[in-house]
């Protein structure tokens, strides 16, 4: 029982919810006019433990998984209670949402079930090349930096909207790369995956697409609110594109290329989780640098 305990957490791939998927939710505190540290760390381990990190189990619950998935190489099989539990997970993390306020609760539940709707067997979105982006740039992108956003004490705004979707879209921007080397995974499952319907050309091209166009509606969205981070933070991603640009397009799809791959998602989705803690620490005074308090 405590191997399969183990397991369980292993399958929350909690290193991947904090340093990869926590991005968008440190976004949307750096929008908010306040800050509310208690209540917004809180909900971050409320979103990025209960509610992804369930997801996460469930989602690998049913794909049964034997060969490498994103956060783990070998991943460890799964039982039946482990199902149950990461639902439970989801569900004590959505009555939690609701103390919050009613906005918050309602975004929450909307990501719980598209995450169900994602993964199970009654309507599995994962198999489908389009249902399956929309469920994991909502639940997973527009909807992770709204919880950010509002966890800190933010009101309704246009520039929260536009900089949360601009995040979705970078978001599933290399999402369908990934895909790349789990065709034969899920091929065996009967799921039509983006990159199995459309083929790896589509795949580079809706990265390019969807990653430029984001980041123009991110950055338009925070220079709204704040300058010198929106700058900042366009010089930089550009460049992150230019380098990510320049070793997608010579992706083959072999299975050797798969490690690399996770490296590099890995090294610039934490290159943004830093930034995003970095001009919050300074935004909030975190800590006490008077000069820096002078660009956020």
């Amino acid at each position: 029982m405590l191997k399969e305990i183990r397991d369980f957490i292993l399958h929350l791939r909690l290193h991947y919810q904090f340093f990869i998927l926590s991005g968008g939710y440190l976004l949307g505190g750096l929008m908010a006019n306040e800050m509310d540290p208690v209540q917004f760390w809180l909900q971050f381990l409320n979103v990025h433990i209960l509610l992804f990190g369930g997801a996460t189990a469930f989602n690998s619950y049913w794909d049964k998984d034997e060969g490498p998935i994103g956060g783990l190489k070998n991943p460890p099989e799964m039982t039946p209670w482990m199902q149950k539990v990461s639902l439970l997970f989801m569900f004590a993390g959505w009555i939690w949402a609701w103390s919050i306020s009613l906005s918050y609760g309602l975004i929450y539940g909307l990501s719980f079930l598209l995450f169900w709707l994602y993964s199970t067997p009654l309507a599995r979105w994962k198999g489908h090349p389009i249902l399956s982006l929309f469920a994991i740039a909502i639940s997973t992108g527009l909807n992770s930096v709204l919880l950010g956003y509002w966890a800190a004490g933010g009101f309704y705004s246009l520039s929260i909207l536009i900089t949360a979707a601009g995040a979705s879209l970078i978001l599933v921007s290399l999402y369908p790369v990934s895909q790349i080397y789990q065709v034969v995974e899920d091929t065996r499952r009967g799921d039509e995956t983006f990159t199995k319907r459309y083929g790896l050309d589509s795949v580079k091209t809706f990265f390019r697409f969807s990653y430029l166009s984001g980041l123009i509606l991110l950055v338009s969205g925070l220079y709204l609110v704040y300058q010198i981070p929106a700058v900042v933070l366009f010089i930089t991603a550009l460049l992150s594109f230019v380098m990510l640009q320049s070793f997608v397009s010579e992706l083959t799809g072999t299975e050797q290329e798969y490690p690399m791959v996770m490296k590099i998602k890995f090294a610039a989705s934490l290159s943004f989780v830093l930034f995003l803690l970095g001009a919050n620490a300074v935004r909030y005074e975190w800590i006490g640098d008077t000069f820096l308090r002078m660009y956020f």
